[in-house]
Parts: C-alpha cells; sequence; structure tokens
C-alpha cells in the first residue's frame, strides 16, 4: 500500500500500519538455533536470567540467550529483580516495566511534525520505580561509578556478600523497587542495609575488615611525636581512627548512584541503541541531482545492510515543499516518492522517518535534492 502526500497538513499518522517483523537476532549464539540479546548496549553484567527454555547469567557484555517470543525474567544471585521482560535483541531498564515498556509504544511528535521515540524515553525517565531499580544496580557495580563507554559490572564476589546479606535473618531478605524515593533511599533501607554488607574490593583488602571499635581505638597507644619512637608493628590510636574512618567511607549508599547519575546512564544506553540500529539503514541515495524541467516522479529507497528493511511504519516531509514535493510513501517497498517543483537553484532536505519491524525506535535519514 503507498501513501500519497497531498499537504504538509496531512497528519503523518495516516501511515500508522504495523507489519509483523523482527530485528536480526545480533548474531549466531554457538551451536544452538537461540538468538543473542543483550541487556542495554554496553551490557550489564552478573544477572542471572530465565527463560521457558534458558538459563544463565548475564557475560561481561550483557548477553544472555533466547528464543523469539520468551519472556525473561531477571536477578542478581538471589534477589528477584523482574519477571515477564519480552526478550528481544536489546532490553532496557526501561523495559523491565510494564508501564514503561508501554509506553514506548506510543512515540512523540517533534517540531517537524515526525514521529520521534526519544522523546517517549525522555519522559519515562522520571518514573519512581526505574529510578529505584537503575539506581540499585548501578550501585551494585564493581567501581563506584558507571564511566562513559562501560557498561555495569556485577561481580561474583558482590554477588556472594548479597547472597550471604539475605540469608543473614538480622537483614531485609528482600527489596520493594516500587516504593517512594525517600522511603527507598533511606539510611536504614532494605537496600542501603544490604549494600552495607558488600565490600567492593578484593577480599583481603583491608577496607573489607570490619572497623576498630571505640575500645580498640581508645585502648591503642598515641603515635609518639618522634618518628624514630614509631614501632611499624604497633597499631596506634591515630592509625585506627584513620582506618575506621577509611573503611566507613568505603561503604556503599543509594547516594552514590543518585537519580541524575541514573539518568544520565539511560540517556547514554538509549541513545547508543538508537545509533546502533539506525547504522543498519541507509538510503539508496545521499544526494540527488534534478534539472528544473523533469517533473517526473522520482524515488529513493531504503536499505539495510545485509538483509532487507522489513519496516513497520514510515513517513517522510520536505523541508521546502516549494522546491520538493513528496508524492507518496510505502513501508512495505521502503521507499518514498518525490518529484521536482521548484526553479533551477532550489534545493530541499527529504526527512525520511521510518520504524524497523520488532522495535520501537525510528530511525531517520536524510536525501539532499538540488535542483539544476
Amino acid at each position: 500500500m503507498r501513501f500519497v502526500h497531498l499537504t504538509r497538513l496531512l497528519l503523518p499518522f495516516s501511515a500508522a500500519f504495523v507489519l509483523a517483523g523482527c530485528l536480526d537476532s545480533g548474531g549466531s549464539s554457538g551451536s544452538d538455533d537461540t538468538s543473542t540479546g543483550r541487556v542495554h548496549f554496553l551490557g550489564v553484567s552478573g544477572l542471572g536470567y530465565q527463560t521457558a527454555s534458558q538459563t544463565g547469567t548475564t557475560d561481561d557484555q550483557g548477553r544472555f540467550r533466547y528464543y523469539p517470543g520468551e519472556t525473561l525474567s531477571f536477578n542478581v544471585g538471589n534477589l528477584p529483580i523482574v519477571s515477564d521482560v519480552p526478550a528481544r535483541e536489546y532490553v532496557t531498564f526501561l523495559e523491565f516495566l510494564p508501564e514503561t515498556r508501554d509506553a514506548l509504544n506510543t512515540p512523540g511528535v517533534n517540531d517537524e511534525e515526525l514521529r520521534d521515540h526519544t522523546i517517549s524515553e525522555q519522559q519515562q525517565l522520571n518514573n519512581i520505580t526505574l529510578l529505584n531499580m537503575t539506581r540499585f544496580l548501578m550501585a551494585l557495580n564493581w567501581t563506584e561509578n558507571v564511566p562513559e563507554g562501560s557498561g555495569i559490572d556485577i561481580r561474583t564476589r558482590v554477588v556472594d556478600q548479597l547472597n550471604a546479606a539475605l540469608d543473614n535473618p538480622d537483614l531485609p531478605n528482600a527489596v520493594n523497587f516500587n516504593v517512594n524515593q525517600a522511603e527507598f533511599t533511606a539510611e536504614n533501607s532494605p537496600v542501603n542495609q544490604l549494600l552495607a554488607q558488600i565490600c567492593f574490593y578484593p577480599e583481603d583488602d583491608e577496607l573489607c575488615s570490619a572497623p576498630p571499635t571505640d575500645d580498640d581505638i581508645n585502648n591503642a597507644p598515641p603515635r609518639p611525636e618522634n618518628d624514630d619512637d614509631i614501632d611499624p608493628d604497633t597499631d596506634y590510636r591515630e592509625d585506627l581512627e584513620n582506618l575506621r574512618n577509611r573503611i566507613l567511607q568505603a561503604v556503599r549508599t543509594l547516594e552514590d548512584a543518585d537519580n541524575e547519575r541514573a539518568r544520565t546512564y539511560l540517556r547514554r544506553e538509549l541513545n547508543a541503541i538508537t545509533r546502533e540500529i539506525g547504522r543498519r539503514y541507509y538510503l539508496a541515495d545521499h544526494k540527488a541531482n534534478h534539472d528544473a524541467s523533469d517533473t517526473e516522479i522520482k524515488t529513493v529507497a531504503i536499505r539495510k545492510i545485509g538483509g532487507e528493511p522489513e519496516l513497520a511504519q514510515l513517513e517522510a516531509i520536505s523541508k521546502r515543499e516549494q522546491d520538493v514535493v513528496v508524492h507518496s510513501w510505502s513501508w512495505q517497498d521502503a521507499d518514498v516518492d518525490y518529484f521536482v517543483a521548484g526553479p533551477s537553484g532550489g534545493e530541499s532536505e527529504l526527512l525520511i522517518n521510518f520504524r524497523p519491524g520488532n522495535t520501537y525506535r525510528w530511525v531517520r535519514k536524510q536525501l539532499r535534492v538540488v535542483i539544476d
């Protein structure tokens, strides 16, 4: 079916039809026929996952295996995180929750009257449950911050300590991500109690030892004023005070992963996935030159590297309709028709906006049309 573009006043949603399809699986997963997915673009390693057919732990790139149509459950050690998450090539934290996942399927409309999924993504970054979950998983990263260019690294040592804390009858054995943020981030909240039991250093590091008590400090001798009198085998009061302060300062809390850091991390991952998907598609031409007298309908096709485009939706506009007019488009054929309407010396950019199958994300490409 081809949609004819009559005027700029014609709403772009007239082309809103869905074609069943699927993205490339992200590569072979080995000797079996499962597909490979990934949590975020840069990955979240150390997450336990389960589908109807697969059980495992995400690798150092955040990858998991699945069959199309399956759903995922995620956990960190013995702590459940989410369940019933549709498995696909890329799964983000926004897709962990039904309410944010559903909202992503309704794109916003930008200033150019084109649909834009990033508007919906940004709107979901205020969801409290999403922020709570993101902050907790970021707090489990081996280093205090998740640096740009790196994913979340949840190491086995961290998981083992978390499991030990969950088994401690004096500590919480569950986390409720749905509570308000004041309750979730309180000093003695379940999450902060569990984080306090995890040392993010090698097991033999002194920062993983119990801090010296007040009695230990008070009973220790003061450090001699004369350096020649210092005994290297003696723990002095000042040394114990410094050690205790360093141990207590090394305790991780949710303050180390605040809301703004969580949003920055999520934006970074979302944008990276959008760029990666966009790089798979290109236009048959990036520039076209036509004589002013040549008013026949021209076609520009959307191509995909290594396969067929398999689009679900498509729309297109001309930035200067007095020079170049969009005539029609077809998501089935993955192309846009246009014709020249202006004089020699005129030009326009065609903005071609489309959604590949099996993703809520929209990809935009540009064609520069010059009238000779």
